[in-house]
């Protein structure tokens, strides 16, 4: 039987922020991540961290997240350094997820879902 974790027993979920050569923040989730307010309030803390008072374009590779909860999302509709956001997913779990979050939350930024890595590249440094 799976069960959902808690708040009490969730385990801490590790993601990867490069601020690349481009300006560009890119922010990584692992496979089968199931994140949780307080591993969304540490990656945009850590955003905030490595920006400093710059902002930048951020892809999220969320292509192989399971779940995001509703505190989570709730940290991620907050406005934080990134000035732009592409959600970067590859399965029809990534749309989902993705259109629930830009239906009905309001981005702090422009914000868009792409399935393919290019194209939210070029879409983050056209503006």
């Amino acid at each position: 039987m799976d069960q959902h974790a808690t708040s009490k027993d969730h385990q801490q979920v590790s993601f990867k922020l490069e601020l690349e050569e481009q300006g560009i923040l890119r922010l990584t989730w692992p496979r089968g991540a199931r994140i949780q307010e307080s591993d969304a309030q540490r990656a945009m803390d850590r955003v905030n961290e490595l920006c400093g008072e710059d902002h930048h374009p951020m892809i999220v590779d969320m292509a192989t997240t399971d779940d995001v909860s509703r505190g989570a999302r709730s940290v991620f509709a907050k406005p934080c350094q990134a000035n732009r956001i592409a959600l970067w997913g590859a399965s029809p779990v990534d749309r989902v997820i993705a259109n629930f979050f830009l239906g009905i939350m309001k981005p702090p930024c422009p914000t868009k879902f792409f399935t393919s890595e290019t194209e939210a590249l070029e879409w983050l440094v056209e503006a």
